[in-house]
């Protein structure tokens, strides 16, 4: 009786469901008639529901014929009951977004928009019914033959098989939890749950999918687990004839069998028990969108209406579940419908990372601290990604014991050739397909390759960027400036980033104003673009869009860093790596040297005299080249190396090219032009520094005569003279002569530009040292202070100037006795100068000498030997070993030591201080003085 009643009840459901879609049907027919056109969704359903219908009708008449077993009626009384739910709500959305003839114009251009809005749901729910379409046309098929009578029945070949797994790679013992196993459990654990793990080629993703397979085989022994490779139809539809032959299918080894139908068909039955499949490699969208003939290559009656795609070849059963490794977010999505089911994969941390490459050694790595450090430099190197690990692991123990982790890491870091040749080797991964390359470059150019083909301008967007440092990448720089198309540049930009986004690339930041690349990523890219020969033309465009962005902050022009301040600092990092960029073409050379100038004045204006040297050599270089050593842009570039290299300590060099520079300028300008006297001021400066004080007073005032002359008395140039030559002064012993002018020049200065103008808040903080020096020093406090307050308000509290006015505060309280306040304000701007300037700017090493300086005053005299000595090492490193900060450090440990009681300690540096200072600054020098007295001093006991 149950059964009749079942046979009744799936019957009754298929005759009431038949009417209604075809009452459905009819009404969106004549919608369409009345419209001419409906949204393309809604086509779609249009297409698939006579199909639907059809299916079953198909499936009716297999069950009237007696066709249709037991098991398969309760087992398609749940499709029917689907399929009702899916036409019961588009039959909803029809009403709610169509038009009817009798609405007014307004309700009908209302239900056009409201159709926008629920496009999605028609196509998800076409899905859905696409898959039922399957599962009934299947059902029919094998329904085609009349079920025959119990004892007619052959006895079976081969006994029931026991549920195993067709995953072809072997566990890995080595693998590194990375906690996302538990969250492919818990998402997995649902019934006809779908998962996709997406990221990086080389990250981890198939290694995670290995791993899954065997606990879930471990935990549930009666679950069968089906591994399917997706790169290609053909790949793919072998995966599921291994599943046919695990499963003993009937003809799964016949040419002409439906290998997707057999497998499809018995992975919907629920009766078969549970299975998880893992779709590996699904990276090309169209390989599951194409339409196929089947595994036999002729197409069966019974799908005429529907060809299926391998998409619709995934069942949708609640005894299963599908377990996808994807490069493309995009992809994952269309397998798994939901962005929800989409789980990132991400390079290891530091800790896992070193972990796996540890482990992957085995016995061919040492356990020393050199070699651990080395461990953690490599990872890093290698940004994290576990397939360059193990490929690196591989390539030492192949070569061990002449190699090692450092050996390795060293030859990473050789250069871009060697880098290259490392990265490309395949050294075989028994863990991994054997049709798919171990070398991380060529697994990535996979992507590119990829991305090529569906979308070449993101192919243009990822050359661009792979030539800027990795981390903080501007949008506005990208946009509109990598495709040949400027007319549609808004809308291609974000249609191409999220491409790159989709392959994970490219990552952003929260806010999305700026992106980011592994390293190793862009190496690659710009090794696939020399590879095609397209290098070259990408880092044309490169400097040209960097020398066209980078704020014009030569020298010469007032004020230009500061007022840019942090443009010049968001961008400097990529200007870096447009130095090794040195182009071919005439005028993108000449964009690369103008870039190399204006950004080597942020460079020594924040401490970056190495860097700004390098660049100011390279600048002069291929000037000199490319327009002879006296034109005024070579000359240019001989005053901007000149004045970083006396920025460094490097007086002598930065003597000889002054020179240079003023004999030059003064031939082809004359010598009163503004840009000859800047480097007559300049090289009063240098004088200065050596020590050199009536030569020094001699230029300034050479220059301040010619600036007034030339361009007036109160003109920043000449005011900023006067300045120079007030510090002079002061160092002189001048001081009342220093105070005079450094007043007159405050008063021209505030006058021109007001109180917070940075040329004012200079005259200030100057006028306060010829005040401290005449032992004035609460009126010398009152100016720091005031200047203190002032570039708050100009520059904000942590700008370098700022730093540097209050350190002259807390140097005043020193002398005034007020040690306390003076330690906690030397250690405030010590803080303050770490974060914005970082630990070796040689403006952080000075504050670590001051705040060694006032321990000393307060009798802390272990505290100040660490700070001086930390200062001096530091310094030495940076500055060199005769750089005059270098000396002032070796100066105040010497001191310090004395007031240890390390008389030995003390004279020996003392000495070596002296005997420096009076070969680096001469015999006469103050500072020489000095440390010529202490020593003479302590020698005399």
């Amino acid at each position: 009786m149950a059964e009749g009643l079942a046979v009744v009840g799936i019957v009754a459901s298929i005759v009431q469901l038949v009417d209604f879609g075809s009452r459905v049907l009819g009404r969106l027919e004549e919608y369409q008639s009345q419209l001419v056109e409906i949204p393309e969704a809604y086509s779609h359903i249009k297409t698939e529901l006579p199909a639907l219908l059809d299916a079953l009708r198909h499936t009716q008449a297999a069950i009237d014929a007696g066709n249709v077993g037991e098991d398969s009626k309760s087992a398609l009384l749940p499709v029917v009951e689907g399929c009702k739910v899916q036409i019961q709500l588009f039959d909803e959305l029809v009403a709610k977004t169509l038009p009817a003839p009798s609405d007014s114009w307004g309700r009908r251009s209302g239900k056009a928009l409201k159709s926008l809005w629920y496009d999605a749901k028609v196509e998800k729910i076409t899905l859905v019914i696409r898959g039922y379409i399957q599962t009934l046309t299947y059902h029919a098929a094998v329904s085609l033959r009349p079920v025959p009578v119990a004892d007619q029945l052959p006895p079976p070949p081969y006994p029931s098989p026991v549920p195993s797994s067709t995953v072809p790679f072997r566990r890995d013992p080595n693998f590194v939890d990375l906690k996302l196993l538990a969250e492919i459990e818990i998402k997995l654990g649902k019934p006809a749950s779908r998962l996709a793990l997406v990221g990086l080629g080389g990250v981890g993703k198939s290694q995670l999918a290995v791993e899954y397979s065997y606990r879930i085989r471990e935990k549930s022994p009666d679950t069968w687990v089906f591994w399917v490779h997706a790169s290609s139809t053909a790949r793919f539809v072998e995966g599921y004839r291994k599943i046919a032959e695990r499963v003993k299918l009937p003809r799964w080894d016949q040419l002409d069998a439906d290998i997707l139908m057999l497998a499809y068909t018995w992975l919907s039955n629920e009766t078969n028990g549970r299975w998880l499949m893992i779709i590996d490699n699904a990276d090309d969208i169209d390989v599951f969108t194409s339409k196929t003939a089947g595994s036999r290559g002729t197409q069966d009656d019974f799908a005429s209406q529907a060809t299926p795609t391998l998409l619709d070849c995934i069942p949708q059963s609640s005894n299963g579940s599908v377990l996808i490794t994807s490069r493309s977010r995009d992809v994952a999505f269309r397998l798994t419908g939901s962005y929800s089911d989409v789980v990132r994969v991400h390079p290891m941390d530091q800790a896992h990372a070193v972990t796996l490459l540890q482990n992957q050694l085995k016995g061919s790595f040492d356990q020393t601290n050199e070699e651990e450090q080395a461990a953690k430099d490599l990872v890093e190197t290698l940004d994290h990604m576990p397939l360059a690990i193990s490929q690196a692991a591989a390539y030492i123990v192949q070569r061990a014991p002449r190699a090692s982790v450092s050996t390795y890491l060293r030859d990473l870091r050789r250069g871009d050739q060697n880098r290259a040749k490392l990265l490309r080797m395949d050294l075989g991964d028994t863990r991994r397909d054997g049709t798919t390359s171990n070398s991380i470059m060529a697994t990535w150019q996979i992507s590119f390759e990829h991305i090529r083909k569906e979308r070449p301008s993101a192919t243009r967007l990822l050359s661009l960027m792979s030539l800027f440092h990795w981390q903080r990448i501007p949008e506005a720089l990208l946009e509109a400036h990598y495709n040949s198309k400027t007319n549609d540049a808004g809308t291609d930009f974000e249609d191409d980033l999220n491409t790159l986004l989709s392959y994970s690339l490219v990552l952003t930041d929260v806010k999305g104003r700026h992106l980011q690349m592994h390293r190793l990523v862009q190496f690659s890219t710009t090794k696939w673009l020399e590879l095609h020969d397209e290098l070259d033309y990408w880092k044309e465009k490169y400097i040209l869009l960097l020398d066209k962005s980078y704020p014009d902050s030569e020298y010469e022009k007032w004020d230009a860093v500061y007022k840019d301040w942090k443009t010049c600092q968001a961008l400097f990092p990529h200007v870096q790596t447009a130095v090794q960029c040195i182009p071919k073409d005439q005028s993108a050379l000449e964009a690369w040297t103008s870039l190399l100038s204006k950004s080597m004045v942020y460079a020594f204006e924040v401490g970056f005299y190495v860097i700004a040297q390098e660049m100011g050599r390279l600048a002069l270089e291929a000037r000199e080249k490319m327009l002879g050593l006296e034109h005024a842009n070579t000359l240019s570039s001989v005053s901007l190396l000149a004045t970083a290299l006396r920025r460094g300590g490097d007086f002598k060099e930065a003597e000889i090219l002054f020179r240079r520079a003023i004999d030059g300028r003064e031939k082809i300008l004359g010598p009163e032009d503004p840009l000859t006297l800047s480097d007559i001021d300049s090289l009063g400066l240098v004088k200065s520094d050596h020590g050199e004080y009536e030569e020094a007073e001699v230029l300034h005032r050479k220059a301040i005569h010619g600036y007034k002359k030339a361009l007036g008395v109160e003109h920043p140039a000449t005011l900023q003279s006067l300045g120079n030559l007030s510090l002079v002064l002061t160092e002189k012993g001048s001081y009342s002569d220093a105070e005079v002018i450094q007043q007159k020049s405050l008063q021209e200065v505030e006058k021109i530009f007001g109180p917070l103008h940075k040329s004012t808040l200079a005259s200030i903080d100057n006028l306060g040292l010829a005040l401290g020096k005449q032992g004035k020093l609460v009126e010398a406090e009152a100016m720091h202070r005031r200047a203190l307050e002032g570039s708050k308000q100009t520059f904000g509290e942590h700008h370098p100037d700022t730093l540097i006015c209050a350190r002259n505060v807390a140097f005043v309280l020193a002398l005034l006795g007020r040690h306390a306040e003076a330690e906690t304000l030397h250690r405030q701007v010590l803080e303050d100068s770490i974060k914005v300037l970082g630990e070796n700017h040689p403006f952080t090493l000075y504050s670590f000498g001051n705040l060694g300086s006032v321990l000393h005053l307060q009798g802390r005299y272990q505290e100040a030997e660490t700070m001086h000595r930390n200062a001096l090492y530091k310094r030495k490193e940076i500055l060199g070993v005769n750089h005059p900060h270098s000396l002032s450090s070796l100066h105040n440990l010497a001191l310090t030591l004395e007031s240890l009681g390390r008389n030995s300690e003390a004279v020996a540096y003392m000495r070596e201080c002296y005997e420096l200072r009076k070969k680096m600054l001469g015999p006469l020098h103050p500072d020489t003085q000095k440390s010529l007295a202490a020593l003479t001093r302590w020698e005399g006991r």
